[in-house]
C-alpha cells in the first residue's frame, strides 16, 4: 500500500527534537512491503494540520499521523482532524472509563486527562488497555492512524496495531521485501558505487550509499515474489565487492565489532588520543558491556602529557613533531606499558581548521598500534571540517584495531 506520514509538533519544526519516529515508521513500513511517498512535518496549528491531512488522504492509500494527542493546550491534532474532516469531536465513553480508572498521581489533573477521550466522530481506539493515546479513523475508505508523538509509545502502537491492520487491509498489495545494511570503513562513497554498479542494473534490487561519521553504509533492498532467492545471491555479490572494508551488517557498529573480536580473544584495549579528544573512548564505551574488553584511555593533547603519561621522549617530539609516525608508535607503546593492555591504539594529527603546513596539511593523521609487542603505524590524509576529520580518524583507528585482530 502507498502511504504518507504526518508528524505534528512545534518541537519538530523548530529543531528542538529530532523526528526519529517518522524515520522508524518509514523503515518498518518499507520492510513490511509498503511504500511511503511523502513525509510531512507541521507545527501545532490546526489549519496546517488539517490541510496536510486532507491532502494526504486524497493521494495515499493510508496515512499515519504522529503527535498532538496529549492533554495539554498545545495538543491540537484531534480537534484539527475533527474540523478538517467534518467529524465532530465525540466522547469515547469506554476510553473515558479507562482514564478515570487509572491512577495518574500528580501527572495531570483528571479534567485535563478527559480531553484524551474526545475523538473525531467514527474513531476507533487502537488499544484500550495500553494506556497510550492512539486511534484509527477511516475517511473516504482511507485508514488514518493517529499515534502519539512520544517515540516509544508510537513505536509500540505501530508494531502491535498499525502494521497488523495494514497487512490485512482489503486491497493490500504489499510486496515481500528483504533488506540489509552493510557498514564499511576505508572506501569512499564513489568507490563503493563503482564496485556495486553492476548490481544496481538488476531488476527488483535497490542499492543506497550513506556516509555516516567517517564510514560509508551501503543498503541492499530486494523486492518481489522471489525476494528471498534474489537476496541470497545479491548478498554474496555485495560481500565479495566490499571485501575487507566490510566490518559489520545491520545494527552492529564498529565499536561492537571491535569489542566482539577483543572478547573472543580475551584481549583488553586501551586508547591514547590527541586530535580525536576522547572520541574513540566515547565510541567504545557507548557499547554495553565494554568494560569486559576496554581498559581505558588517555587524552594527551599537550606534548607535556604525551611525555608524562605515555613516556614519549622529548627528543622524539622535537625531532619528528607530535604529528608523526614515530610519535604515534611511541604513544601506543607507552600506553601499553602503562596499562598492561593487550592492544593499544594511538591517534595524533591536525584536525584543523588551522595548524596545517605544506608538509603536514590539515587532515594529516597518524595512527599507532601496539599489539603484543608489535608496533606499527599508518598515515591518513582526511578532508572535511574539524568534526569530520575527527570522526574519520576515530573510525580509522578502530578499523586498524579490527584488521589487526582478524590476523591474530
Amino acid at each position: 500500500m502507498i502511504g504518507e506520514l504526518i508528524a505534528v509538533g512545534d518541537e519538530l519544526t523548530t529543531g528542538r527534537i529530532v523526528n526519529s519516529t517518522s524515520a522508524f515508521a518509514a523503515r518498518e513500513l518499507f520492510l513490511a512491503g509498503h511504500t511511503v511517498t511523502a513525509m510531512h512535518t507541521v507545527g501545532d496549528a490546526p489549519a496546517l494540520i488539517g490541510n496536510a491531512l486532507r491532502r494526504a488522504i486524497r493521494r495515499a492509500e493510508f496515512v499515519i499521523v504522529t503527535g498532538g494527542l496529549g492533554p495539554t493546550t498545545d495538543d491540537l491534532t484531534n480537534a484539527a482532524a475533527a474540523a478538517a474532516l467534518r467529524r465532530p469531536p465525540t466522547l469515547n465513553h469506554a476510553l473515558l472509563a479507562k482514564i478515570r480508572a487509572q491512577p495518574w498521581g500528580d501527572v495531570c489533573h483528571q479534567d485535563d486527562l478527559e480531553k484524551l477521550a474526545w475523538l473525531p466522530e467514527g474513531a476507533e481506539v487502537l488499544n484500550l488497555d495500553a494506556r497510550i493515546c492512539g486511534h484509527l479513523l477511516v475517511h473516504d475508505t482511507v485508514p488514518v492512524f493517529f499515534l502519539p508523538g512520544v517515540p516509544n509509545q508510537a513505536v509500540k502502537l505501530l508494531l502491535e496495531s498499525v502494521l497488523p491492520r495494514l497487512a490485512g487491509w482489503p486491497g493490500s498489495n504489499s510486496k515481500p521485501v528483504r533488506m540489509r545494511l552493510y557498514r564499511t570503513v576505508g572506501l569512499s562513497e564513489c568507490e563503493l558505487n563503482r564496485r556495486l554498479l553492476s548490481l544496481e542494473q538488476e531488476e527488483e534490487m535497490l542499492i543506497g550509499y550513506y556516509p555516516v561519521d567517517g564510514e560509508v553504509h551501503v543498503s541492499l533492498t530486494v523486492t518481489g515474489s522471489a525476494a528471498d532467492a534474489l537476496f541470497e545471491t545479491a548478498e554474496q555479490r555485495v560481500r565479495a565487492a566490499l571485501g575487507e572494508y566490510l566490518y559489520g551488517v545491520d545494527k552492529e557498529g564498529l565499536g561492537e565489532t571491535v569489542g566482539r573480536l577483543l572478547h573472543e580473544r580475551n584481549f583488553f584495549l586501551a586508547a591514547a588520543e590527541s586530535c580525536t579528544g576522547g572520541l574513540i573512548g566515547t565510541k567504545i564505551t557507548a557499547v554495553p558491556g565494554s568494560s569486559a574488553w576496554f581498559a581505558g584511555g588517555v587524552i594527551a593533547y599537550a606534548n607535556q602529557l604525551k611525555e608524562r603519561l605515555l613516556n614519549v621522549k622529548a627528543e622524539l617530539l622535537r625531532q619528528h613533531g607530535a604529528v608523526s609516525a614515530p610519535v604515534a608508535e611511541a604513544m601506543a607503546q607507552g600506553l601499553a606499558e602503562r596499562t598492561g593492555a593487550d592492544v593499544a591504539v594511538a591517534v595524533t594529527g591536525i584536525a584543523g581548521p588551522d595548524g596545517g603546513t605544506t608538509e603536514k596539511p590539515v587532515g594529516t593523521v597518524y595512527i599507532g598500534l601496539h599489539c603484543h609487542g608489535v608496533v606499527s603505524s599508518a598515515l591518513h590524509r582526511f578532508t572535511g571540517t574539524r568534526a569530520e576529520i575527527q570522526e574519520q580518524a576515530a573510525a580509522a583507528a578502530l578499523d586498524m584495531v579490527r584488521r589487526t585482530l582478524l590476523c591474530c
